[in-house]
């Protein structure tokens, strides 16, 4: 059980090898790749899975649009827990490979940008993969190309790690969510995400609704705008809060913002990590 929610198949973005799988591994031992992240969400919409993983955040490159839009406007799901795992980018390449024989380099283009230093500095032409997995795999049996990925993918597909801790930003870390269609219960430290749209006609809309938790002393721990997808300048607001839906002080804050704004989705509340 987690948190009293009864765990069957979990599914994850894929395949077998990504930081996703790793994140994936600390919920559920029965786990099922999914190759897109709306595909995972909708294994959970559909009752195929109890659970799904997929990233929201990295610290180098900040959200991932696809997890957020799709939050917003194609599932009615909620966020069940929060993982946020180190990411320790590895130059992965044939056994027997030194970095002189290195001509090209594979990855999914998250992974390439937290390691443009490296390959910019070593003159490696980067390209892009659907997956860091992926990258490892396509590489197998080339003594000229190499993959950047972490460890679990030079175990599955017998190959070895070159130069370690390659990223950028020795800080590297992702925020992954759990997504089921059930609530999380109150444990004293958690954290609820919700996404508004202020009126665009009023000044300072969102000036007053970022006040409301001012005067209520809640502490923000994100903000985040994407695009609503209804034209130039209009914008859904993804905030991160400490607290639970049930406290009482929040059911106060949203009710305020409910009243203030024109759209509120609440995304659910989450043991902290």
């Amino acid at each position: 059980m987690l948190g009293g929610l009864k765990i069957t198949l979990t599914s994850f973005l894929g395949p077998k090898g990504t930081f996703t799988h790793e994140a994936a591994s600390m919920v559920s031992d029965d786990l099922i790749p999914y190759c897109t992240i709306p595909a995972v969400l909708e294994s959970v919409f559909n009752d195929e899975c109890s659970m799904g993983v997929v990233p929201i955040e990295n610290s180098i490159e900040g959200p991932v649009g696809i997890t957020l839009d799709s939050l917003a406007h194609k599932f009615d799901l909620k966020i069940f827990k929060e993982i946020i795992i180190p990411i320790n980018q590895n130059l992965i390449v044939n056994p027997g490979c030194k970095l002189e024989d290195i001509e090209d380099v594979y990855s999914h283009a998250q992974a390439l940008a937290q390691c443009q230093e490296f390959v910019s500095k070593n003159n490696i032409q980067p390209h892009y993969a659907i997956s860091t997995a992926r990258a490892a795999k396509d590489i197998i049996g080339h003594k000229t190309k190499a993959a950047i990925g972490n460890s679990k993918i030079v175990e599955l597909y017998g190959l070895e790690i070159l130069k370690s801790n390659i990223q950028d930003v020795d800080n590297n870390a992702t925020r992954f969510v759990v997504i089921s269609k059930e609530d999380h219960k109150k444990t004293g430290r958690d954290k609820t995400s919700i996404i508004f749209s202020i009126y665009e006609d009023k000044p300072g809309g969102l000036y007053k609704i970022l006040g409301i938790f001012e005067k209520n002393n809640i502490n923000l721990t994100k903000i985040e705008s994407r695009p609503s997808k209804r034209g130039l300048g209009k914008y859904l607001f993804f905030v991160d809060f400490i607290g639970h839906h049930e406290d009482e002080v929040v059911q106060d804050i949203l009710k305020e913002i409910e009243d203030n704004t024109y759209y509120l989705k609440i995304l659910g509340s989450y043991p902290e990590f």
